[in-house]
């Protein structure tokens, strides 16, 4: 049946939900040029921050700060909607620092949900997506709920914890996306009927505190800092409302947990899905932890217009009134009452070997997943992929080549390289170990990594890019200054550890060059962290330089591995299920040797 463009039941990208992946991904269609509806279970929940209110943290920072570069619109939301910003790591080297913001979880959605609203050509649909429209191995469309059909020449799945979710507290269970929100039944059965892999994963959440209970004389106070730099390159000022609290568990909480872990369904056999091993839950940190006599909790209010707080650090998913009497034993919670239960959550995943470096499906074409669909948690690691999902289907329908960040072009590039590359048994959570060329993807430098991309493909608007040229031109034109001035003497005096930034400030005002001083501190850092690790920097340009050939030696995508004389069983396997479409991608896959990678160079010299 042919569908004109111009019906009502067509569109040139679909995206199914409208979390944090959604969102990125309906934008980037949206402001793209290509006609693009959203269709969301609930529109009162765009944006929903279903977990912890916060944005950004470690190597998180870093994701948000590289969305915003490509055009996205999560570096915006945040400083806009914000309540307290800090940076972490300030004590360790520039690589690892990143930056992290406390919602206002309510305002930030209303946020996203207008910027959703506000997009030219964007349509926003409250609705359930049963199941695929597939015609030849190509996505043309989805089934809603009730029977209607939309047609497509894209869809982007970016479900959450949506497909067949099922919610525990303690022994009692019940269907949904989240509390509150229906599950996707149906879907996953559609994905598996054309010859998708899924497995199941398990998340989970605290309990939600009422502020009048609790004490926060007896809790430890913690500020945010007023001199944080957005997260977005065309934002220029930080307010910071509110405070959070540290408090800690002890040994009567943890005997409470102990007591009662017959009654958690961790515990009891009954969840089946794989949790987060690096942010377990309450139960899990007991029993792993034994020998840990306390456990941090910090307490997040999570709106300016609501007393309710997230004790960060108490994921649960023990019955309600285990919650409250574990609760209790806190420092500063002696009284506190419970307004939300914690949960957890279990939801089917596919396996992401399963997609192209594009996010694109290798099973079906035009088809493309983002988010915890691909088995990854957290909000950032959502947008990071929902805006790299929106691109890349545009740029499918446009008939133009991928946008393909590698690994030492941005976080994101690392996060996608690894889920393709390596899969994933559990929520994947990005980390700044994770990257070989940290030093060069630092926080500080994603607009100088990213924005010509986001330009180029027609996503950055003109203020953030212009914002962009302004600092590079600045960031060359004192580093230029600082090499010549004096033959040098600052340009060396930066690279002993003592001098900073503010002795660098000092010596400008001395009049060392008056011309120098309408240079910001954010430009100021970002040359002394350059002039401080140019030789560390060089080194690993000079490494990605080497290994460059690899990734332009092409795998022809129809090769059947087992053809290949010297390769073990286990790496063929291996490379039959995950096909690499580089010599330097099968590198990086668990179990396939040096020599193995060796035996492929020479194969595709001699074709």
């Amino acid at each position: 049946m042919f569908i004109k463009k111009n019906e009502d039941n067509f569109y040139d990208v679909i995206v199914v939900g409208a979390g944090h992946a959604g969102i990125e991904a309906s934008l980037a269609a949206a402001r793209m040029g290509l006609r693009t509806a959203v269709i969301t279970i609930n529109l009162d929940n765009i944006g929903q921050m279903s977990c912890n209110p916060a944005i950004g943290g470690l190597a998180k920072g870093h994701l948000v700060r590289e969305v915003d570069a490509l055009g996205g619109e999560m570096g915006r939301a945040i400083d806009r909607t914000g309540i307290q910003f800090r940076t972490l790591n300030t004590r360790k080297g520039p690589a690892v620092r990143s930056s992290r913001a406390q919602a206002d979880m309510f305002r930030y959605k209303t946020y996203m949900k207008t910027a959703l609203e506000s997009e030219y050509g964007l349509t926003i649909i409250q609705s359930m997506v049963d199941s695929l429209i597939i015609e030849q191995r190509k996505v043309s469309g989805v089934v809603l709920w009730a029977g209607e059909r939309l047609y497509s020449s894209a869809v982007i799945l970016t479900t959450g914890t949506f497909l067949k979710g099922l919610v525990h507290i303690g022994l009692f269970s019940y269907n949904a996306g989240r509390a509150g929100d229906f599950a996707a039944d149906k879907l996953s059965l559609s994905l598996i009927e054309n010859g998708f892999e899924l497995g199941r994963l398990k998340t989970g959440t605290t309990p939600r505190l009422d502020g009048r209970t609790i004490d926060f004389s007896r809790l430890e106070e913690q500020k945010g800092e007023d001199d944080f730099i957005p997260f977005s390159i065309e934002d220029k000022k930080i307010s910071n409302s509110i405070s959070c609290y540290m408090t800690y568990t002890n040994e009567k909480t943890h005997n409470i947990v102990l007591n009662d872990l017959d009654k958690s369904p961790l515990y009891c056999g009954v969840i089946k899905g794989v949790g987060p091993r690096y942010c377990p839950s309450i139960e899990d940190k007991v029993v792993r932890f034994k020998d840990k006599e306390r456990h941090q909790v910090f307490l997040e209010r999570e709106s300016l217009d609501s007393v309710e707080y997230y004790p960060n650090g108490l994921s649960t998913s023990l019955p309600l009134n285990t919650q409250l009497k574990f609760l209790r034993t806190i420092e500063g919670l002696k009284n506190v009452n419970i307004m939300r239960s914690g949960y957890a959550i279990e939801y089917d995943y596919v396996l992401p070997t399963q997609l192209k470096h594009s996010l694109e499906t290798k099973i079906i074409e035009n088809l493309f997943l983002a988010g915890q669909i691909n088995g990854t948690s957290g909000y950032e690691e959502a947008a990071a992929q929902g805006i790299i999902a929106g691109i890349n289907a545009v740029l499918k329908i446009k008939g133009e080549a991928p946008l393909i960040l590698r690994r030492d072009d941005a976080y994101i590039g690392v996060l996608i390289d690894d889920l393709i590359v390596l899969g994933t048994n559990e929520p994947y959570r990005m980390f700044t170990s994770r990257a070989e060329y940290r030093l060069l993807l630092r926080e500080d430098n994603a607009d100088f990594r990213l924005c010509e991309y986001g330009k180029r493909i027609g996503l950055l608007g003109e203020e953030r890019y212009s914002v962009y040229k302004d600092r590079l031109f600045k960031f060359n034109e004192l580093l230029s200054f600082l090499k010549t001035y004096e033959n040098g003497k600052y340009y060396n005096m930066l690279k002993r550890p003592d001098f900073s930034v503010v002795n660098l400030e000092a010596a400008f005002n001395t009049g060392i060059g008056t011309e120098s001083n309408h240079y910001d501190t954010d430009i100021l850092n970002r040359v002394k962290l350059f002039i401080k690790y140019e030789g560390y920097i060089n080194r690993q340009r000079e490494e990605i330089d080497r290994l460059k050939k690899f990734e332009n030696v092409k795998l022809d995508k129809d090769i059947d591995f087992k053809v290949i004389p010297g390769l073990s069983l286990e790496v063929v396997e291996k490379l039959n299920k995950i096909k690499p479409e580089t010599v330097a991608e099968a590198g990086r896959i668990s179990g396939v040797t040096p020599a193995a990678v060796g035996i492929l160079l020479m194969r595709c010299r001699k074709s």
